[in-house]
């Protein structure tokens, strides 16, 4: 069985080298979050920093130079992340991408390789423009929303339907000389994701440059029969954990040293102040096991050479919603708990909340979740594509 990574531990991806990198790629972060926030992306040095410890060749197969780790070992590693900055993890999520990428033909997943696993995706597939067929391949144009990391990719797709009756969008890979970066990301949250627009203006990317989104990968192996969709949104929810156990550590290093200004005794020595933070562990390591444990499931029966059933699948998705709604409410309940002090826009308690709102807000985290996994939970038929 895969252990869990305890909330106070850091996990890496490999060698005693990589771990202390990791460890100060970490403290780096956290001092450089306010950064980040305000020019709205993560810095190259930081994407350069996360090529080294692995991110990015995490879940691209060993074939072409991968490490092939599990999904649970990559959720911890991107959750370990945003505990020190949620915009970063953000970003660092997008090392999944073989889940996409691997739908490419294989010859041209060869040449995406060529140079090494290290590739830095981006993309922004809604709205779908129409894109006619043209010398073997479709004539591209148009503006494509929320592409975050797009200001550190090494290559970036959007979303396309070609002419004719083909029901699902298809991703077209350009590089970055072919993409203008629109910075139209303006939010409350996560704003150092840099998830701005992309312009193309007239772009023919071939056929073998293209895939359908959602079709099946052209890789083999347990880990490439992974439900793609329920991963996606994984990588995801484990951003809001991780902000939350940053919320919890911050308030454990103020409890003791905040101060009233009428004598009263400190938040750490506060019966209301204790049973809250209390609570808030309980929920957040419950919903945190429950979460890890439907990974570890389905990963056991791929291992064994199954497919994950449907109702596997429904608690992949049904507890990455809810994990991340109870990392939100762990966030406001300590921004709460900090009083006055919480208020401050330099408090990193308000980021926290701000990050963790905007996760849960994301489509995969929405209530059309508990509209299917009820759905399921009575016999019935989700919507299409909730249980890839």
């Amino acid at each position: 069985m895969m252990s869990t990574l305890d909330p106070h531990e850091s996990l890496s991806l490999g060698q005693p080298s990589v771990d202390k990198n990791f460890g100060s790629l970490l403290a780096d972060i956290a001092v450089r979050s306010a950064e980040f926030e305000q020019q709205r992306y993560i810095s190259d040095d930081i994407i350069s920093r996360f090529k080294q410890i692995g991110i990015y060749r995490a879940l691209v197969p060993k074939i072409y130079g991968g490490d092939e780790c599990s999904p649970g070992e990559f959720c911890q590693l991107i959750e370990q992340i945003a505990t020190a900055d949620g915009s970063a993890a953000w970003v660092a999520s997008f090392g999944m991408s073989p889940f996409y990428l691997g739908a490419l033909p294989r010859d041209t997943q060869k040449t995406l390789y060529g140079d090494g696993p290290d590739v830095v995706f981006a993309g922004g597939i809604f709205p779908p423009q129409r894109a006619p067929v043209e010398n073997g391949g479709y004539r591209v144009s148009g503006r494509w929303r929320s592409a975050s990391g797009c200001m550190g990719a090494t290559l970036l797709g959007v979303g396309i339907m070609p002419e004719g009756s083909q029901p699902l969008p298809r991703m077209a890979l350009l590089p970055p000389s072919s993409v203008e970066i629109d910075p139209t990301w303006n939010t409350v949250g996560l704003a150092g994701t840099g998830s701005h627009d992309l312009v193309v203006n007239d772009v023919v990317v071939p056929q073998e440059w293209t895939f359908i989104r959602g079709a099946a990968l052209n890789l083999e192996g347990p880990l490439y029969r992974y439900p793609a969709l329920s991963l996606a949104t994984q990588v995801l929810s484990v951003v809001a954990m991780g902000i939350a156990r940053a919320a919890l550590n911050e308030i454990y290093a103020i409890a003791h040293r905040q101060q009233s200004v009428t004598g009263a005794p400190t938040l750490a020595e506060r019966p209301q102040a204790q049973m809250q933070i209390a609570r808030c562990e309980a929920e957040l390591l419950s919903a945190r096991t429950w979460f890890y444990q439907a990974i570890d499931e389905v990963w056991q029966r791929l291992l064994a050479g199954d497919d994950a059933t449907a109702a596997q699948v429904n608690t992949l998705r049904l507890s990455s919603t809810h994990v991340t709604r109870v990392s939100a409410k762990v966030a406001r309940q300590v921004l709460a708990l900090n009083g006055m002090g919480g208020i401050e826009l330099t408090s990193p308690l308000q980021r926290y909340v701000r990050d963790t709102m905007v996760i849960t807000q994301h489509a995969f985290m929405g209530e059309l979740t508990y509209i299917n996994a009820g759905t399921l939970f009575f016999g019935g038929t989700p919507l299409p594509g909730y249980l890839s």
